[in-house]
């Protein structure tokens, strides 16, 4: 632990050495741009994000009500998606979320959801037809988790409806589980985000699902008819404001197949209640413990702190992360935690709505949040409506930076302002290791660039290679799959985990890699982005680094291994209280 720590000041010394550097190369960057690809030794110079997915086979239309107008919010909000690997074969597969529109024809053949297998060679074959998962309806969120611990990762499907639980049957099916295991609920219900953890440590998975609004389509308001149904004088679909409040749900698994609903003894119906869409559950405390954090639109957002005792505490005001820095709601869209400063502590990043600025939620160390976004520099792009977010080191230089994707949610907006964009392209903050992030987007491929109403994204190294990829569900339009070119010139580590006494996915293992002085850490979890799934392996740049001196996991059981002396460019499974598993070890070194 001394060496760690020590390796952790090392780190924040560092950046405190090339502040004074990188201050005088910020300053002249708004002279000269072209300046900006020398800020640091290990840059992204050269790394280019292109849009693959058309080539790679991803043919699935995200079908939302209609794509020119909204009448109702149910066709606004869109859908997740998830990257994660099925079939156990090693490579990252897509599950997409689908909607459905408001004139469906009886008997008609409607949209589903879809299932896409990765070949590994750089395409993916539709296997929805036979795997059990064609399910028709209005889609919005989706987590993954091994509920059972049988080795194959299950699917959490969220609805306005009713959700679904997709048991993985380790053959390429999947069935319906959802009333035999206690997840159906006895309303309609307008669940959004979820996240699988394991909330009292017992090594099974749990689930908490948030909520938006309590909606009925049959008596809804419609666009204009009252103030909450106008933007900019613009009439548009009524919500959220104005419409009740839903409340979320925490549920505790049984270790029979079955989960019971604890939402009222866990204290998550105890205090404020909001607009929940993203639902990202990590270790904030560093305590060994999974907390919650819930990005609320147009309402406080919330944040649940484990009382280590099957309960837990709705912290979200005391702890900096349910206002703006003026002190009001902000609309909360998409969520994610990462250690983006390498001081050995998880921060938040929240996207919100247009008009108005992201936050970057600092830790303090002390269980309290800065928001930090001025600072870090990411404060200008107030243009666009984030959705889908990630901390992903696309250039493996050892720093976490920012992805965001957006999209606004008023297609009608256009015609009277034409500066209001329905479809807007992506924004990407490179790290600059000192706390600062330079906005790179404008010089980071067409991909970048490419302009799309977006709403889930989920990240994974789809072709094994060591490069970061992103793959986004865009609403009434097809998805984007923006493959990494250039990330992987620096060196870098993949981790899947295997618990024994966890959960058998591995989910809340924290993981801290150490190289050559530099301490990363992060965690296996479940849900966050936008209702999204990024693939549950982690992945480590190390910048010029060849070799990880150690590797640290601290698993949820509490048990401790550590992997020293490791080549880099290598993807690995640690098995929990094994170690490195022989033959999981894979080069894809370019």
């Amino acid at each position: 632990m001394k060496k760690l720590e020590s390796c952790r000041r090392r780190t924040r010394a560092m950046g405190r050495v090339s502040f004074a550097f990188t201050t005088l190369i910020t300053i002249a960057f708004w002279f000269d741009e072209s300046i900006g690809s020398f800020t640091r030794e290990v840059s992204e110079q050269g790394v280019k994000f292109v849009d693959v997915a058309r080539s790679s086979g991803l043919f699935v239309m995200n079908v939302n009500g209609a794509a020119e107008k909204k009448t109702y919010i149910i066709e606004s909000t869109g859908s997740g998606i998830a990257s994660f690997d099925y079939n156990n074969d090693g490579y990252p597969d897509i599950f997409i979320v689908n909607g459905t529109t408001l004139d469906a024809a009886q008997g008609a053949k409607q949209p589903t959801s879809h299932l896409l297998r990765n070949n590994r060679d750089g395409t993916f074959t539709d296997v929805t037809r036979g795997s059990g998962l064609d399910h028709s309806g209005w889609g919005q969120g989706v987590c993954v988790g091994d509920y059972d611990n049988d080795g194959w990762q299950d699917l959490f499907v969220t609805y306005y409806g009713t959700n679904v639980l997709y048991h993985n049957n380790g053959d390429g099916t999947f069935s319906d589980v959802t009333r035999r295991s206690g997840l159906a609920l006895d309303h309609v219900n307008y669940s959004t985000g979820c996240a699988f953890l394991d909330y009292d440590r017992d090594g099974r998975l749990d689930l908490f699902v948030a909520s938006y609004v309590d909606f009925d389509l049959n008596h809804a308001p419609l666009p204009g008819s009252s103030s909450t149904c106008r933007w900019k004088s613009v009439p548009v679909y009524c919500g959220p404001r104005g419409l009740p409040v839903s409340r979320s749900h925490l549920f505790h698994n049984k270790g029979d197949g079955t989960f019971a609903d604890v939402s009222e003894h866990a204290g998550i119906w105890n205090g404020n209640q909001g607009y929940g869409f993203a639902v990202v559950a990590a270790d904030l405390w560093n305590r060994g413990w999974p907390d919650i954090f819930v990005a609320c639109d147009s309402t406080p957002s919330l944040l649940y702190r484990n009382n280590t005792d099957g309960t837990f505490s709705e912290v979200g005001v005391t702890a900096g992360v349910a206002y703006s820095d003026a002190g009001v709601p902000q609309a909360g869209m998409g969520a994610a935690v990462g250690d983006y400063d390498n001081d050995g502590y998880l921060d938040i990043f929240k996207t919100n709505f247009v008009g108005d600025i992201s936050n970057l939620f600092h830790s303090n160390h002390q269980g309290t949040f800065d928001n930090l976004i001025f600072q870090a520099g990411g404060g200008q792009n107030t243009q666009f409506l984030g959705l889908g977010v990630g901390f992903i080191d696309y250039d493996n230089d050892g720093w976490k930076d920012i992805f965001i994707a957006n999209g606004h949610m008023y297609p009608e907006i256009e015609a009277k302002y034409p500066d209001e964009r329905y479809r807007q392209r992506k924004i990407l903050y490179h790290n600059l290791g000192n706390g600062r992030f330079r906005d790179v987007s404008l010089e980071s491929g067409p991909g970048i660039l490419l302009k799309k109403c977006s709403r889930g994204v989920a990240f994974a190294d789809f072709d094994n290679d060591g490069n970061m990829d992103v793959v986004i569900n865009n609403i009434n339009d097809f998805p984007t799959l923006l493959k990494n070119e250039g990330g992987n010139r620096n060196h870098w580590i993949e981790i899947k985990t295997v618990g024994t006494k966890s959960n058998r996915a591995g989910i809340g293992t924290r993981v801290e890699v150490v190289t050559g002085g530099h301490a990363q850490v992060d965690e296996v979890r479940s849900g966050g982005s936008y209702l999204s799934q990024s693939d549950l392996s982690l992945h480590f740049g190390v910048g010029r680094e060849t070799k990880i001196d150690l590797l640290d996991l601290r698993w949820p059981s509490g048990m401790v291994d550590q992997v020293r002396n490791l080549p880099a460019d290598r993807v690995i499974t640690v098995k929990e209280g094994v170690g490195v598993i022989a033959g999981s070890v894979n080069s894809h070194r370019p």
